[in-house]
């Protein structure tokens, strides 16, 4: 089965979980930022990851997604936010609604991420009524991202995709 491994990363998050999920795919897997990556045309599997921007994937990720046809795909990402919240799902979903419909959708993954510092400064300029207004709350949750992608993120992304590989290999008749 040959894989590609697509990621957009602002702060060095997403491109960790891609190089988790490369060790599942193997050497023989490419492994590429969006900015170089080969068309997905000659791939029978493709993986792309992603920071969230504004509830979806980030544009550069969005342009990749639109040149994808008849694969299945896999979607991970990072994140600011909990990952078991409404927003990562729906970020989730957003992007997926880039994918063209002749692609198949196999898995996701998403976990937390650092957030940008200079995004984090925009957010505390903002005056008290706006939705990204900066509280204690959010000052908690940036804290709790700065500690991610750790450890256990990134062995949770190997366990996804490697139930995605099998899967996969089992629908090719593989093993």
């Amino acid at each position: 089965m040959k894989t590609l491994i697509v990621y957009s990363s602002l702060t060095g998050n997403t491109k960790l979980v891609a190089e988790a999920i490369h060790e599942v795919f193997g050497p023989e897997a490419g492994l590429f930022p969006v900015e170089t990556a080969p068309s997905p045309t000659d791939y029978d599997f493709v993986a792309v990851g992603f920071w969230v921007d504004k509830g979806t994937a980030d544009k550069k990720a969005q342009e990749f997604l639109k040149t994808i046809e008849g694969k299945p795909v896999a979607l991970f990402a990072t994140l600011g936010a909990y990952p078991d919240s409404e927003h990562a799902a729906d970020s989730l979903k957003n992007a997926a609604a880039f994918l063209d419909a002749s692609n198949q959708l196999v898995g996701t993954f998403i976990c937390q991420g650092k957030i940008d510092p200079r995004l984090i400064e925009q957010f505390k300029k903002m005056p008290g009524d706006h939705p990204h207004a900066v509280t204690p709350e959010r000052l908690a949750r940036y804290a709790e991202a700065a500690k991610h992608p750790d450890a256990g993120d990134l062995q949770a992304a190997r366990a996804v995709f490697t139930d995605i590989k099998i899967k996969l290999l089992q629908a090719a008749g593989e093993k």
